[in-house]
């Protein structure tokens, strides 16, 4: 595309009278790569300083951030905003609510029931026909036939309406939140010689960007100044090797690619929807909700670098973009795929439905057979065509009761009563601030039995602080005053640690009087120059002397080197290189070390020993994150060194000093993980601190007990016995681990990956049982849910437990139901309502029967409180309103369809003595769950043949040793 734009004549070297260059040339600019990049803008602008100069910014002022002109250059170059994509209308929204499968069977059954209630056959003499069909039908009655499919759909609308707007509300709250996190995140960028954070969203072009690691890129740019830069460009080219880039080989950075290695800065060419990732957002559809993309998390540190610490929020990953796919061939719309336990629903009212269809089916058939054989056997009836329409009509209100056997079978209830469940859920949870978009994500998070955890920021507060130092041969347990410090050694130290920290980590001024300082970038780094402050000694004005582009070389920290070091050129050609990293392995590295005197003595296998035994563990049995500071020399007569063999340039340090940072834990995490604990989810600490400290703060965080049969390892330790001599993972070995790690320390992201691929297959439920709860009625969830075993992935949705309440609560009921259906005229003393035709009038009979029938469901509401066999079903009642309103106001529902309900529910008012026997035959269904409590649920093996999932977890029966996982998953292969 860029060679055919310069073919054209229009180039990239045009001229563009307010800038010097257009949003049109930055663009194909931008487009390059490599070499053909950096020989573009040589030939265009001269060097990078050429192209800034373009731009009127400065490479080490930048803009001078007057509104004016930042205003100008959105308007010229654009914002860096993407628009997000249009959300559904709530007519998409209702229309995908009714794709649920049980509302589609709801809507036929109800256009079958609206069709037939509007037939009605010709008039013919009825008594030739037979003796059923003397009784006229009443007119009110066939004009009320509609009700009950107009009754179905009103409840699918209702359905639809509730679920259509609870997305529509979450869609409006997740928007709203994504709005208000655009305006929290920030990008380092250099305005009027300073370094600032700015909203990602007020990037411009001409910007001065600061890029570290860890970064995700807000805008495209043009490397001015790097010191070991790789970043990852998988999300635009699919490549997954990282990019090294250098002012000669590759300068071109793009957005939405990670930076992996180093840092650096670079003047901001493109943004918005005319960066290289805005183009492929409009060409694939901005924001779409199946992908991993999302603009608004711009600037935000990834989360798949653990080590760093600026811990705002994880960085959303991009997708590759497929470029070797053929246009013209669109791929399938793939549905999304239902949760476990909407796939559960979803077979639960399939089965419903499918046995109501037999059941209505054979009913229907039942009715027929009957007609047929009372007609033209018993009455002796001789067929005539004069009476079809009579026996059509007979047919139709077999059909009718067919139908509406179906329709009762079908739950209805269900999807309305899973749904305002779970909207009340996901409106109690934002009152805790955790916003839910994908109600599935409840049920994920609700499955986990097992929780790994990062330690910094995550179980710690992440604001860290030097509170122990070793220095000049003395450990002193808190920071020392200056002048205990040897003069050469403190200059060393602050010298150190103002150039060998990102010059984006800086401490800042409180926010308020009386505030503690604000810590901006990495963690550790802020509590190294904190440090420097409580010298009183001043970090900046080293950093004054020495700008980060004067520095000689940079080797930025990683995962693999647990250190970081940058070296200065010195005037007469001699180097100094400045090291800080992991004290255990920074210490091994050096042969020196700095003494009282100011000198440097040698550096013995005994005397390391000592440091690492006598401070540095002391430290680290604290839960003190140890810091080494270390520094060498490169004189002229040794020669240039080889910068590239890092191995050797990483030897022969001097020890300046070793440091011990505090991060305290956060005071809520002890507790939660012993809630988490106690439900049986096992919490491990997986972390890149040393063995020591990660051990004294999961001991703080209650991880770790008093016992000695937890396993503690370091990623190296525990790659060694999880892998065969070939380097492959062996399943078997690594189920005698993972049952009892709780720490792994010093790891790396792939021993991160490892571990967690187990127990990711181990995911079991708890929210089903606040769900069943829930599918009565919105019944809160307690604290008690956390006592329970967790619910399989295969186990099914009712429970043994549930079962046995079912089955008991259907043998009273039947029983009931039948005497009052075959003997309650004579009890009560009425008229039978049993041979009445089918037309007939409602009776008082019939009416007790469905009263009844009724009362006891509304009684039964209290017993489904209690689903786990608990005695009291009345504890709480009161605390839950909703639950006290369903009931008053489905009582009263009921009075009112009773008494003036009339035709159109084949209804009789009864008197006071007929409620009093309906109100006590329903009020026996609590009587009769406590005699259902006492039988054994082990009788029900035909349930479920495992073990009972209803049981109580027990906290002194829970095996510290072992994960509550499923011993038989343990033997799933793990590939990875």
């Amino acid at each position: 595309m860029a060679s055919n734009f310069l073919e054209s004549g229009h180039g990239l070297c045009g001229h563009e009278s307010e800038f010097g260059c257009s949003k049109e040339e930055l663009c194909l600019l931008m487009e390059l790569r490599g070499e053909e990049a950096v020989a573009k803008i040589c030939e265009c602008y001269g060097d990078v300083n050429g192209l800034c100069a373009r731009l009127k910014t400065s490479p080490n002022r930048g803009l001078d951030g007057k509104p004016e002109d930042l205003q100008r250059r959105m308007e010229k170059f654009g914002a860096n905003v993407i628009p997000p994509k249009k959300p559904k209308n709530f007519l998409e929204l209702v229309w995908a609510a009714l794709q649920d499968i049980t509302l589609i069977i709801l809507v036929v059954a109800a256009i079958i029931s609206l069709g037939l209630s509007f037939y009605h056959p010709p008039s013919a003499e009825r008594h030739n026909c037979s003796s059923a069909a003397t009784v006229v039908e009443n007119e009110g009655e066939a004009e009320a036939e509609w009700i009950e499919g107009a009754a179905i759909l009103l409840s699918v609308v209702v359905v639809a309406l509730v679920t259509a707007f609870n997305e529509w509300s979450k869609e409006k709250q997740f928007r709203g939140l994504q709005k208000r996190i655009e305006q929290e995140q920030k990008f380092t960028v250099i305005r009027g010689g300073e370094m600032i954070q700015i909203k990602v969203s007020e990037i411009v072009v001409g910007d001065i960007a600061q890029v570290k690691y860890g970064d995700l890129l807000p805008a495209d740019g043009v490397l001015i100044q790097g010191n070991d830069l790789k970043v990852d460009e998988s999300s635009i080219t699919g490549e997954s090797d990282h990019v090294k880039k250098k002012l000669d080989k590759d300068v071109m950075l793009l957005s939405g690619t990670h930076v992996m290695e180093g840092s650096g800065k670079m003047v901001v060419t493109a943004v918005g929807v005319n960066s290289q990732s805005g183009i492929i957002f409009t060409l694939v559809g901005a924001g779409e909700e199946d992908g991993n993309v999302d603009q608004n998390n711009w600037g935000k540190e990834d989360s798949r670098f653990p080590e760093a610490e600026n811990k705002d929020g994880p960085a959303v990953e991009m997708q590759p973009l497929e470029t070797e796919t053929e246009p013209e061939k669109k791929k399938p719309v793939q549905r999304k795929e239902k949760s476990i336990l909407q796939g559960k629903l979803a077979r639960l009212a399939v089965q419903i439905g499918q046995a109501g269809l037999i059941m209505s089916a054979l009913t229907v058939f039942i009715l027929i057979i009957r007609f047929l054989i009372d007609t033209f056997w018993i009455q002796g009836v001789v067929w005539s065509y004069a009476c079809v329409p009579i026996y059509v009509q007979f047919l139709v209100n077999f059909f009718i009761i067919g139908v509406t056997m179906l329709v009762v079978a079908v739950p209805e209830g269900l999807p309305l009563a899973v749904t305002i469940s779970l909207a009340y859920s996901v409106k109690k949870m934002m009152k805790d601030n955790n916003l839910v978009r994908h109600l599935d994500a409840c049920e994920t998070m609700g499955s986990a039995t097992t929780i790994c955890s990062d330690k910094t920021g995550t179980l710690t507060m992440n604001r860290m602080t030097v509170v122990q130092a070793f220095i000049a041969n003395r450990h002193y347990k808190a920071v020392p005053e200056p002048d205990r410090i040897p003069a050469n050694i403190l200059d060393l130290l602050v010298r150190g640690i103002g150039v060998n920290c990102a010059y984006t980590s800086k401490i800042m001024p409180p926010e308020r009087v009386g505030g503690l300082p604000r810590q901006v970038g990495n963690k550790t780094e802020c509590a190294l120059l904190g440090f420097t402050l409580d010298l009183l000694q001043d970090y900046q004005a080293i950093r004054n002397e020495f700008p980060e582009e004067q520095l000689f070389k940079v080797y930025t920290f990683n995962s693999m080197r647990k250190s970081m070091s940058t070296v200065l050129k010195n005037p007469d050609g001699s180097y100094r290189m400045f090291t800080k990293g992991a004290s255990e392995i920074l210490l091994e590295k050096c042969s020196k070390i700095l003494v009282n005197s100011g000198r440097a003595r040698g550096f013995k296998d005994e005397n390391r020993l000592k440091v690492l035994k006598v401070v540095v563990e002391q430290m680290a049995s604290k839960g003190l994150r140890t810091i080494c500071l270390a520094y060498k020399d490169f004189p002229v007569s040794d020669g240039e060194p080889d910068w590239e063999n890092e191995a050797l340039i990483l030897t022969g340090l001097t020890c300046i000093a070793v440091v011990g940072i505090e991060d305290p834990v956060r005071p809520e995490v002890p507790e939660a993980i012993k809630k988490c604990q106690q439900a049986g989810i096992t919490v491990r600490m997986v972390t890149g601190d040393n063995i020591s400290t990660a051990r004294a703060v999961a001991s703080k965080c209650g991880i770790l007990d008093t016992e000695d049969n937890f396993l503690c390892l370091e990623g190296k330790e525990f790659n060694q016995l999880i892998c065969n001599p070939l380097g492959q993972i062996e399943q078997e070995r690594l189920d005698k681990i993972w049952p009892k790690l709780r720490v792994l320390a010093r790891s790396s992201p792939t021993d991160k990956y490892t571990l967690v691929k187990v127990p990711a297959h181990r995911q079991r439920g708890r929210c089903h049982c606040g769900l069943h709860r829930s599918l009565h009625h919105p019944e809160p969830p307690t604290e008690a849910l956390l006592l329970r075993k967790p619910y399989g992935r295969t186990r099914p949705l009712i429970s043994r437990t549930m079962m046995r309440n079912i089955l008991g609560q259907a043998i009273y009921q039947l029983t009931v139901t039948f005497t009052l259906l075959f003997a309650g005229d004579k009890l009560f003393n009425i008229e039978s309502g049993r041979n009445a035709p089918i037309e007939a009038p409602p009776s008082e009979h019939y009416t007790m029967v469905f009263n009844t029938f009724v009362l006891m469901q509304i009684f039964n509401e209290f017993n489904a409180r209690k689903i786990n066999g608990e005695r009291n079903v009345f504890e709480g009642v009161f605390r839950n309103p909703i639950f006290c309103s369903i009931i008053l106001g489905t009582y009263v529902a009921q009075i009112l369809i009773v008494h003036f309900g009339g035709r159109p529910f084949s209804c009789v008012a009864l008197n006071v003595y007929q409620w009093l026997w309906c109100t006590l035959l329903g009020f026996g269904t609590l009587l009769w769950a406590q005699v259902v409590s006492t039988v054994p649920t082990k009788w029900l093996k035909f349930a479920y043949k495992g073990d009972d999932s209803d049981s109580v977890l027990d906290p002194g029966d829970l095996d510290p040793k072992t994960d509550t996982c499923d011993e038989g998953l343990r033997r799933q292969p793990v590939s990875l």
